[in-house]
């Protein structure tokens, strides 16, 4: 049997996951990939843009960025 609370717990756990989905779509890119990285100029490999749409640095300049957000 449920009760008030376990309600209310569902509730504010399904809020919370519709709010980190819609953030997550907000932030991916959109578009096509680029094939040259936006930071640095180098190539980036045709297996990763496939796989991340949108992409627009190599691996070591968003992994660099990344870690400057932290």
């Amino acid at each position: 049997m449920t009760d008030f609370y376990d309600r209310a717990q569902e509730r504010e756990q399904r809020i919370r996951d519709e709010a980190l989905a819609r953030q997550a779509a907000a932030s991916r890119a959109q578009g096509p990939s680029l094939t040259h990285c936006d930071d640095c100029g180098d190539e980036i490999p045709p297996l990763r843009r496939e796989k991340v749409p949108g992409c627009t640095r190599c691996v070591p300049c968003q992994s660099a960025r990344e870690q400057l957000r932290r």
